[in-house]
């Protein structure tokens, strides 16, 4: 499970947790090693950004990708998924149903990226090959990478999606990925496929998991404390007229 998370772009945020913070859309994906296998938590925002992240990270583990959680189904996290061929793919309840070959989940993601400002031919690539998502997460899912290291997959929304999910790594410093439920580089984005009503009880979910001491990653920005999670929920929630 070690590693000197010397790779180019990558930083270490626990013994034997780390993340990429990706350039463009400033994403971050994040990587957990056990032994003889790596999780990663989303998958960049197109092909060739994905493969990338594949190939840094199986430097990191001295082996292949072997799972891959998905924290919500935008383009931006979930493009690259189809580089990371062979491994798990879990994401929230739903997922798998959004990126269904011939339905109107695909297709929206493809005109989002582009409107964003994806290449439309790399756009297209990426959204024909969006991976299937074989384990869908209704609760709490514990992942074993060996080792002792295990990994608990929560389904905290929905939130800033119909589909969000968490993922928790306990450790001496706990460290929880929190997807676009937390953004740092910027005011959370509430899209078409937003649940404002929900948003802060999402927040509240998240802060049980981790705690006061953890460390959050949001999906865009620099890692933050529980008080920024804290304080980001009470701006939701007076954003968008949601009581306690």
């Amino acid at each position: 499970m070690s590693a000197t998370w010397d790779e180019p772009g990558w930083e270490r945020l626990a013994a034997g947790v780390g993340r990429c913070r990706l350039p463009g859309w400033d994403c971050t994906a994040g990587l957990v090693l056990g032994e003889g296998a790596a999780l990663m938590v989303d998958a960049g925002s197109g092909l060739g950004e994905g493969a990338r992240l594949r190939a840094g990270a199986q430097r990191l583990a001295g082996h292949r990708v072997t799972h891959l959680a998905l924290t919500h189904p935008h383009f931006d996290h979930v493009f690259g998924a189809a580089a990371f061929a062979g491994a798990r793919v879990y994401g929230a309840v739903g997922t798998d149903a959004l990126f269904a070959a011939g339905g109107h989940g695909r297709e929206a993601l493809r005109a989002d990226a582009v409107a964003k400002g994806l290449d439309a031919r790399r756009a297209e690539e990426a959204a024909d090959a969006l991976v299937r998502v074989a384990h869908e997460v209704s609760g709490e899912w514990t992942l074993d990478l060996g080792g002792g290291r295990q990994v608990l997959l929560a389904n905290v929304g929905p939130g800033h999606t119909g589909h969000d999910l968490a993922v928790l790594v306990p450790g001496e410093v706990e460290v929880v990925f929190c997807g676009d439920l937390v953004e740092e580089s910027g005011e959370p984005q509430a899209g078409p496929d937003a649940v404002p009503s929900r948003w802060p009880a999402a927040l509240d979910r998240l802060l049980e998991l981790g705690g006061a001491d953890a460390l959050y990653v949001p999906g865009h920005g620099a890692v933050v404390d529980a008080g920024f999670v804290r304080a980001q929920r009470d701006a939701l929630a007076a954003r968008f007229g949601v009581s306690r």
